[in-house]
């Protein structure tokens, strides 16, 4: 069974955070997306391919990948300013969809009993206007169906 997404939207603020607990270990969930093989097995929503042109997880790394389906394909792009292993990543996050627009996001994992995991994100967007953009674009779904996506490929190892 897939653990809830914990979205929060809060209004007036240009802050997406979220909470999303995994049944797995933090270092299982912090390869996952270190990994690009796997990475594009569980990132985004069902029914799209992912096309990954570089992904470089480390500390100065950057990365640009594309999503696809019949509706069209959508890419996105950013830096990654710190990644300290199986602890916490600082990145830019670019959408061609909402161009000149570049969130900041971070993400820390954190170990819980039971041998699970808890990710912890917190994105900064420069305006409250680019915040709602995002919120609007779907993205609380691709989050949601990404990490049911990642949880049935942990599963499966």
């Amino acid at each position: 069974m897939s653990n809830p997404l914990n979205l929060s939207i809060p209004e007036g603020t240009p802050f997406i955070d979220f909470t999303r607990e995994f049944d797995f270990p933090v270092a299982a969930v912090f390869e996952a997306h270190r990994d690009p093989a796997l990475l594009a097995q569980w990132l985004g929503p069902y029914g799209m391919e992912m096309d990954i042109e570089n992904y470089d997880f480390h500390t100065g790394g950057s990365y640009k990948y594309t999503h696809s389906n019949e509706s069209g394909t959508y890419g996105f792009t950013g830096v990654f300013h710190t990644v300290r292993e199986n602890e916490f990543a600082i990145q830019t996050f670019e959408y061609d969809g909402q161009p000149d627009v570049v969130a900041m996001d971070y993400m820390r994992f954190e170990a819980l009993d039971g041998d699970r995991c808890r990710l912890v994100g917190h994105s900064v967007y420069p305006t409250v206007e680019a915040r709602d953009g995002m919120a609007a674009s779907g993205m609380e779904d691709g989050i949601t169906q990404g990490y049911e996506r990642l949880d049935t490929l942990l599963s499966a190892r």
